[in-house]
């Protein structure tokens, strides 16, 4: 008997715990197929999201966009694309054009006047650190879809 206990004892220490809290892994697989995905979401405005719980002070949304987006400035959260597919162009730094807060710490604006484009292919990485203005701009009939990592300082 006591050989039963200690062999179910040894068995429960042995089983997998799970993963911790706020642990996940993204496949490439599943990162290529967010236009996909988010095709059939697109609402007026060009745009389709999915936001992602995070844990502490970070976030992740995926993003699809099928035209120029708002320019946007966060107070307090830096974010991190990944691009996935499609292509854009960035445009970081500058000013807001018509700026208007539309969330706390947040403001955006129709564009940005003195800022620098960048390009943006798959594969791309980007950091955005935070009270840095951006904005993609996509070209008619093109699309661009990413992963940001939001991070709040």
């Amino acid at each position: 008997m006591k050989l039963i206990a200690m062999t179910l004892l040894c068995a429960g220490f042995a089983l997998p715990a799970g993963d911790p809290e706020g642990f996940h892994v993204w496949k490439a697989a599943d990162l290529k197929s967010i236009a996909k995905e988010l095709a059939p979401k697109v609402n007026e405005t060009h745009l389709a999201t999915n936001p992602i719980p995070g844990i502490g002070n970070y976030s992740f949304i995926t993003i699809l966009r099928t035209a120029t987006a708002a320019a946007e400035y966060h107070e307090t959260q830096a974010d991190i694309f990944v691009v996935e597919t499609g292509e854009g162009t960035l445009v970081i730094g500058g000013k807001l054009v018509d700026e208007k807060t539309t969330a706390p710490h947040e403001m955006r604006g129709t564009g940005i006047t003195g800022g620098m484009e960048r390009k943006l292919a798959p594969g791309d990485i980007v950091s955005i650190p935070a009270k840095i203005a951006h904005q993609i701009k996509v070209d008619s009939g093109k699309q661009i879809a990413y992963f940001i990592v939001k991070v709040t300082q």
